[in-house]
């Protein structure tokens, strides 16, 4: 009976300190980090009106996103290698030295026992943009 007791909370012990259950949530990993090479026009005249600017660089993602000072722009994706953001007037009301970088959002992982953990959103090294 004894032998038994003794047998029973070895099992038990071996089975609590091995079985422990874990998450395993994946981790993000780091995202394509995008490139800028050009910005096309790369200045303006304050107070002149919206206009179309076209970021040519590398690793631009389909859901790139041109950022203008920190601030989000309505974004075209023309090719890895080229996006193009819309400018409003008011961007360019007065002179000033912009700063201009690109995101690649980050993408959700797919989770689960055997999914990824996706990636991290990415930004590029900023660009200037002069308005005169």
């Amino acid at each position: 009976m004894k032998t038994n007791v003794i047998f029973v909370l070895i099992l038990t012990s071996l089975a609590l300190g091995c079985g422990s259950y874990s998450s395993n949530t994946p981790t993000a990993q780091p995202g394509t980090m995008p490139a800028i090479s050009q910005l096309v026009p790369n200045s303006a005249i304050s107070g002149g009106s919206n206009f179309t600017l076209t970021i040519n660089g590398s690793n631009f993602a389909t859901s790139a996103v041109v950022n203008w000072n920190g601030t989000a722009q309505t974004t075209t994706y023309v090719s890895a290698t080229q996006v193009t953001a819309a400018i409003p007037a008011s961007a360019i009301a007065s002179p000033a030295t912009i700063q201009v970088t690109v995101t690649n959002p980050a993408v959700a992982g797919t989770g689960g026992q055997y999914g990824t953990g996706g990636t991290l959103a990415e930004t590029s090294a900023s660009t200037n943009f002069t308005v005169n």
